[in-house]
This record gives structure tokens, sequence and C-alpha cells, in this order.
């Protein structure tokens, strides 16, 4: 056993290059448990600004400078970002609020019909069974009514810190976007100057991140607006809060999709009652999950890391347990990461490796 762990050892750790590049990751991954929740802006004005080098590529192949890129590319960024804020956020908190408002008619409703399951099938169910489980229901909507009103007690610190991040997250963006090659290039600067190893590592690690940040992005945006749009044609309610859930749900997915169904499927139910309007709104639900999962993302993420549907959900529940929201938020991209380094790391040794032997010669 011994044999085989030193084996193992020599082969992936013998060079000194691979040693700096573990301990690189390894502090990287120890500053983002310890100081991630500090660091947060940064980290999201990163993501931001990486999403937006390849419009700042493209209009530097144009002839563009670099300043005139910067200012092109955060001019588009902050009117997004202002839409988002102004238009999209308070419609969302709007319907949020009627939804929550609507709640205890729904439940009322919901315990009408669930009544008739012990006459129609009296030996499985009770009516007993039925109101213990109602009124469960109903102490969770009551628990959940008393976190929303002492959330809103207790809100300024968290409000402070949205604004901050309106301000800090914007300023961050533009800095990176114009100085980004700066940046790099002093960090690079305490790295070794012979490192073929890391480069053919970031290199398999660049191609796979970058397809699936991007991807998602205008798959979110593609899922989203097409839900909306037939969620408006069937005129069902809370449409825009519905196909925010919807597009969000990708980020995880199948975990996503399923989650996600549950409200869909209840207020369309709610709305229609059991016909033919609930069908078809239904059926273009599915249709639309069912293209996204079979066309959309074959197209999108065809140069991606293909993860199991084991590693999926072993990232949201190991990822989440650490960072929680934002651990499930990240976990496919981190899960991504991590094989995009178990992919690359033994081709780049095999790589290195005759180039040593040769100049060793």
């Amino acid at each position: 056993m011994l044999k085989v762990f030193k084996g193992w050892m020599d082969r992936y750790f013998s060079d000194e290059e691979a040693l700096i590049f573990l301990l690189l990751l390894v502090s990287c991954f120890a500053v983002i448990i310890g100081f991630g929740s500090v660091l947060a802006p940064v980290f999201i004005a990163i993501i931001i600004a990486y999403l937006l080098q390849g419009g700042m590529s493209y209009c530097k192949r144009k002839g563009l400078g670099n300043l005139i890129s910067t200012l092109i590319m955060f001019t588009l960024f902050v009117g997004v970002f202002l839409a988002i804020l102004f238009v999209v956020i308070p419609a969302t908190i709007s319907q949020a609020g009627q939804l929550f408002y609507e709640l205890p008619k729904m439940l009322t409703q919901g315990q009408g019909l669930l009544m008739l399951l012990p006459e129609r099938y009296p030996d499985l169910i009770s009516e007993l069974q039925v109101r213990e489980w109602t009124g469960q229901v109903g102490k969770e909507l009551a628990s959940l009514g008393q976190w929303i009103l002492s959330f809103s007690f207790h809100s300024i610190p968290g409000a402070i810190t949205i604004l901050i991040y309106l301000v800090l997250v914007p300023i961050l963006v533009f800095f990176f976007l114009k100085d980004g090659s700066k940046i790099i290039q002093f960090f690079l600067a305490f790295l070794p100057k012979d490192r073929r190893l890391m480069n053919t590592i970031w290199a398999e690690m660049e191609v796979q991140i970058a397809n699936y940040i991007r991807g998602k992005v205008v798959e979110i945006m593609i899922v989203g607006g097409v839900t909306y749009i037939g969620f408006i044609v069937f005129d069902l309610q809370y449409a825009e809060l519905l196909a925010i859930l919807v597009g969000l749900s990708v980020l995880i997915p199948y975990i996503g999709a399923a989650v996600v169904t549950v409200p869909v499927a209840l207020i369309a139910y709610f709305q229609f009652g059991y016909g033919e309007t609930l069908f078809y709104c239904l059926l273009i639900y599915g249709i639309i999950q069912a293209l996204d999962g079979n066309v959309l993302v074959p197209l999108l993420f065809s140069e991606a890391v293909n993860l199991h549907p084991v590693a999926i959900i072993v990232a949201v529940l190991a990822f989440g347990g650490i960072w929680g929201f934002w651990g499930v938020f990240f976990a496919i991209p981190l899960a991504t990461l991590f094989k995009a380094i178990l992919t690359a790391w033994p081709q780049a040794i095999k790589m290195v490796e005759p180039a040593q032997s040769g100049n060793e010669r």
C-alpha cells in the first residue's frame, strides 16, 4: 500500500511546479472558505468581468483601444444592472408579496381537496391525517410569516451591506476590465518563469470554466425568457416570478427543475383548476424543459466537462454545506473546475516529463 502511495506521489508531485500549483489551489480554497463572505464583492466583480471579456476581445479586434473597449462594456453592464435593479427586482418582489398574500386562500382550497381523499380512499387515508397535514402546513406558513416580519425589523444591516455591494461591485468591475491584464501580470510575477505544467492546466480549465459560465448565463436568459412568454400566453398569475425561478433553476441541473416544477404546477392548478388549460400550460412548460435539456444544453456546452448526475448532487450537498446559498449557486462551476484539474493534470505531467528528460540530456 505504501509503495502504491509513494509511486503516486512521485508520479504527480515529484515536480517542483506541481507542488507549487497544489499549494496555490489549497491557498485559494482556504481564502475562499475563511474570507468568502468578506471578499464576496470581489468574487462577484471577477465573475462579471470574466463574462464581459468576450465583448472586450471583440471590441479590441475591431481596432478599439483598451479604455474605449472598457467604457463600452462597462456602460452595457451598468445598463443591464440598472434594468434588473429598478425593473425586474421590484416587479418580482411585488409578485412575491401578492403570492404570499394569496397563500392562505390556496391553503384553504388545498384543504378542501385533501378532505376528499378520505371519502375516496378510506382504507389508506383518514380525516385525522388530513387535518394533521393541513395543520402542519399552517404552522409552517405562520413561522414563515414571523420570520419575514422579524427579517423586516432586523434588515437594516443587510440593507447597508446591499448598498455597499451596489457601489463596490461596479467600481471593481470597471477596474478589472481596465487593468485586468496588469493585475494578472502582477500575480504571475510571483510564479516560476518556467510554468509549462500550470499553463497547460490553466488552458484546460479556462476552456471549461469560460464555456460553463457564459453558457449558463445565456441558458438562464433563454429559458427564463421563453418560459415567461409561454406563461403570459396562458395569462398565468405570477408569470414573471415563476419565469425567474425557472431560469435560475438551470444552475442546479436535475434538482432545480424538479423543485421549481412544484410551484409552477400548484399555481397553475389553483388558477385554472383541473382542465384543458392546466394540461396545455404544463405541456408547454414540459416542452421547454425538454428542449433545454436535449437541445439547448448540448449546443451551449458542447465543449464543457460533462458531470455525472451523482457528481452534481454530491457537489451541491458538499459546497452547499460549506458556503450555504453561495455554495449551491457555485457548486457546478466548482465541480467543473475540480474535474478540469483532474483531467488536465495527468496530461500536463506527461507533456512536461519528456521536456524535462530532454533538458537533462
